[in-house]
């Protein structure tokens, strides 16, 4: 895959649009605008939570500014879950009822999707699942390599410990379990740490990827095992990262910790040295490609230039789902400004607040 050497390019745009939707994403907010869902010009986009930054600043702001690119007359009637499967069965089963007849689905619970996305099919509504893998008869899927960044998130950590590492204890926090791309990093990430590290001491997944409950379960870590008996810590995102090293803090313990996203406070931390690593995905290029689908299905388009791939759903009762798979790359503050300045996915202003300036400074990052 080539994707490695291909960078986001977030354009001003996109970012001005994410600035202005910063409110927005709470249970049932949406984006209800337009004319008749069933007139064939309306994608219903269906995002999962609101405790990642990136879905607000970036994903959603994307795909609709693509959508609207290919297709200027088109619409997108947006919700966010916030974490609830209920609401975004309700959310799902609404843009159905309303004749929308493509949804762009990224999963609360991929789990639940099943009767959701098969009822809908019965109905003639394509469903892309978007980030995560749901279950059920999907027209197409959007994704990363997760298990390979969970490797990159393993590699990392190693990398960050040095000539330490074989005798490292290691904390996992790692995500969501109704995320079904968690196991895939935990798999990865496990299949370099075990061999790498002394042993993994303490592990907890973290529902709905909460850093707040990172942070309990952090400083339960600490109780278990004492402010000596930590090495090092992998968070499955950036978010839970933040949480992670509050509770190091409060203890007085300095180890590394990695995270994932790029989140613009993950960014800041890295800079200033309280976080050693994130993962730095193609965010741009997986929503531009999950907008180009779903009007190329809308228009009742091929897809098959567009995928790479076919895969097979977690449950293994869904089979040949086309694939469109990108990759990603861990990186420290050494790479700040090569990927993300020169990305422009956040303007050095936003990164290089008075709290960090000497920090971008001694970075490169002007």
């Amino acid at each position: 895959m080539n994707a490695m050497t291909r960078r986001v390019v977030i354009g001003t745009a996109a970012v001005s649009m994410a600035l202005a939707m910063t409110a927005c994403g709470k249970a049932g907010d949406g984006d209800d605008k337009g004319g008749d869902a069933g007139d064939g010009k309306t994608i219903g986009l269906l995002l999962p939570e609101n405790k990642t930054t990136r879905y607000e600043t970036f994903d959603r702001p994307i795909m609709e500014a693509k959508i609207k690119e290919l297709c200027s007359d088109c619409e997108v009637k947006y919700n966010n879950a916030a974490q609830d499967i209920e609401t975004q069965k309700k959310q799902f089963e609404a843009l159905v009822t309303q004749g929308v007849k493509v949804i762009i689905l990224d999963a609360v619970d991929y789990k639940s999707t099943k009767s959701w996305v098969k009822q809908a099919e019965k109905q003639g509504v394509k469903v892309v699942a978007y980030d995560r893998l749901a279950e059920g008869p999907l027209a197409a899927y959007v994704s990363y390599d997760n298990e390979k960044i969970g490797r990159l998130q393993g590699g990392a950590m190693v990398k960050a410990l040095g000539s330490d590492a074989k005798d490292a204890n290691i904390v996992m926090i790692n995500g969501s379990p109704t995320d079904p791309n968690a196991p895939f990093f935990k798999k990865g990430a496990h299949s370099v740490l075990d061999e790498q590290v002394k042993k993994i001491a303490y592990e907890q997944d973290i529902p709905d990827w909460s850093p707040d409950e990172a942070n309990r379960k952090m400083s339960s870590a600490i109780d278990k095992l004492g402010k000596d008996g930590i090495q090092g810590v992998y968070a499955a995102n950036d978010g839970m990262a933040g949480g992670v090293i509050t509770a190091l803090k409060q203890r007085g313990i300095k180890v590394p910790v990695g995270g994932q996203d790029a989140e613009l406070a993950g960014v800041q931390r890295l800079l200033s040295g309280d976080q050693d690593y994130t993962i730095y995905k193609e965010i741009k290029p997986e929503a531009e490609t999950t907008a180009e689908i779903a009007v190329n299905l809308l228009k009742d388009k091929s897809i098959d230039s567009i995928v790479d791939r076919k895969v097979d759903s977690l449950s293994g009762d869904f089979k040949g789902i086309p694939a469109k798979l990108y990759d990603a790359q861990a990186i420290t503050k050494d790479e700040v400004a090569d990927t993300i300045v020169k990305d422009k996915v956040y303007k050095v202003s936003e990164i290089c607040t008075a709290q960090y300036k000497k920090a971008c400074a001694a970075a490169g990052v002007k």
